[in-house]
């Protein structure tokens, strides 16, 4: 058994396993994959919004188990403090701590209403109020960020900030909502990460399909 692995489920609908997968490769730390299948009980209630305890993704590193997304990204910049993944300045780590935070027990209201679907294409789609509040504050802290420290990240360099909200950039693209130019170039920049493109061609590889996410708005 390798002395790290990274336990997620399917690349094309859990965007908490893209998190944590986008955490560990700005880490730099070597990982192997366990892919758990649509029919694994607890990967599927993770993706349907159905769990209240979220158990994928999990690190495994040197025999000892790391589950919450938070923690995994703490971490990993515990091990890897060279990475980055926190910024260096302590009120930086503090506004990168409260934002990840912010979408870690937030935005409830986008997540159900825009599921993460990376095959989908669904321009038009009517956006409900309560999810559009969840766009206006993410862009607003989207643009608060990158008028403070510069971009073309969320804190200049790559951090587990922009690792937690690159999700919601895919959410965006699939269903075609409208931002304004600075929330665009953001996007834009998350999707150009070589890290994104790889997880994005390799969900594109994927086989299953989960019904209740394939529907037709």
């Amino acid at each position: 058994m390798p002395a790290t692995t990274l336990t997620i489920s399917s690349k094309t609908y859990s965007s908490w396993s893209l998190r944590g997968w986008l955490m560990t490769k700005i880490a730099g730390v070597p990982f192997e994959e366990i892919v758990t299948g649509p029919d694994d009980a607890s990967a599927r209630a993770e993706i349907l919004l159905l769990s209240p305890s979220i158990l994928v993704p999990c690190l495994t590193y040197e025999g000892s188990r790391i589950w919450d997304t938070l923690a995994i990204g703490e971490f990993l910049n515990e091990i890897a403090p060279q990475a980055g993944l926190l910024p260096a300045d302590r009120m930086q780590r503090a506004h990168c701590r409260a934002i990840c935070g912010e979408m870690h027990s937030g935005f409830t209201s986008l997540r159900a209403a825009l599921p993460m679907n990376l095959k989908a294409n669904i321009p038009g789609f009517k956006i409900w109020s309560k999810a559009q509040a969840d766009i206006e504050r993410i862009c607003e802290i989207w643009r608060e960020c990158r008028q403070t420290y510069g971009g073309p990240y969320l804190f200049g360099s790559l951090t587990m900030a922009d690792a937690m909200y690159a999700p919601v950039v895919t959410r965006f693209q699939t269903y075609g909502v409208a931002l304004d130019p600075v929330c665009k170039d953001y996007c834009a920049a998350i999707l150009a990460w070589p890290s994104m493109q790889e997880w994005i061609a390799q969900a594109h590889l994927e086989d299953e399909e989960i019904e209740e996410l394939e529907v037709e708005f």
